[in-house]
């Protein structure tokens, strides 16, 4: 039996431009370790007036989590800078990248010389037509919880099964995001986004050790608190933490910041501490163009 050894995608209608390892092609090896196991890392990067937003900090998480997974990283930093400054010119959009540990044979073990697949993806920026970076938006609770696995925490890999069926728990247009605990009940993150509570004017934010994705806009956001003397915390936070809080907010690099109106019946008002950094991070963009 002929069996074909590359998987073509089908091209979506959105993909502005598409690499493969440094190719303009749309097509990968049915044997990559992406496909098979989720052997690989990614990254969501916002683009403003040409320029990839943060983009220091998130090749330097894709480097530091490919290493981790046993992917190796040789030359693999100026390749995909090469990629990124391959892609067209854009006022607004956001850039995926992708690198897993490459083709390899049936079984867990890795090659006896592994050699990294990268995508580069350039697609439109989303419209958010309702607005919900002013307005905030509803969440609720998710029913799954995400394992507790330290060696994987905090890294943005291919494997998303938790956060895929958590997003599958609801249909209702009019709740934005939903909110995953770990298994030791403690709150880890939103199925697309990180958390910030704010009680007695103090930024919190949940620890990160045992599960979930340390975020590029999290830690950005910590670090423009600090700028600004606000005092923060990264601790084990409980529902009842954010139930009483006096505001809560989502973050990604590209929402930036969500605040959070309701959850099941608590409602919140988008306080003074949302607002100063949603007005930190454009004075940032505005600064970019």
């Amino acid at each position: 039996m002929h069996i074909c050894s590359e998987l073509h995608f089908i091209p979506m209608a959105d993909v502005i431009h598409e690499l493969v390892n440094g190719q303009q092609r749309n097509d990968l090896s049915t044997q990559d370790r992406g496909l098979s196991y989720g052997h690989g890392v990614f990254e969501t990067v916002k683009v403003v007036a040409g320029e990839p937003i943060l983009i220091d900090e998130h090749l330097q998480r894709l480097i530091s989590s490919c290493q981790r997974l046993k992917i190796p990283t040789d030359n693999l930093l100026q390749q995909l800078i090469a990629d990124l400054d391959y892609l067209p010119y854009v006022d607004l959009g956001v850039v995926k990248i992708i690198v897993t540990a490459g083709v390899g044979g049936r079984g867990y073990q890795l090659p006896d010389d592994p050699r990294p697949s990268r995508i580069v993806q350039l697609f439109p920026f989303p419209h958010f037509p309702d607005n919900p970076s002013q307005q905030g938006i509803q969440a609720r609770w998710c029913d799954i919880q995400l394992s507790s696995v330290p060696t994987l925490a905090g890294i943005k890999h291919l494997n998303r099964l938790e956060q895929v069926l958590a997003r599958a728990e609801w249909s209702d247009p009019h709740i934005r995001e939903g909110i995953l605990l770990g298994s030791d009940q403690f709150i880890a993150e939103g199925t697309m986004s990180n958390i910030f509570i704010v009680k007695d004017n103090t930024l919190k934010t949940p620890d990160l050790s045992r599960y979930g994705v340390e975020g590029i806009m999290r830690n950005h956001i910590i670090k423009l608190a600090k700028q600004s003397d606000l005092s923060v915390s990264v601790l084990p936070l409980t529902k009842n933490d954010l139930l009483d809080a006096d505001e809560v907010f989502f973050c990604n690099s590209l929402i930036e910041i969500w605040p959070l109106r309701k959850i099941a019946q608590q409602s919140f008002e988008v306080g003074a501490v949302t607002r100063s950094l949603q007005k930190a991070l454009m004075a940032e963009s505005y600064h970019r163009c």
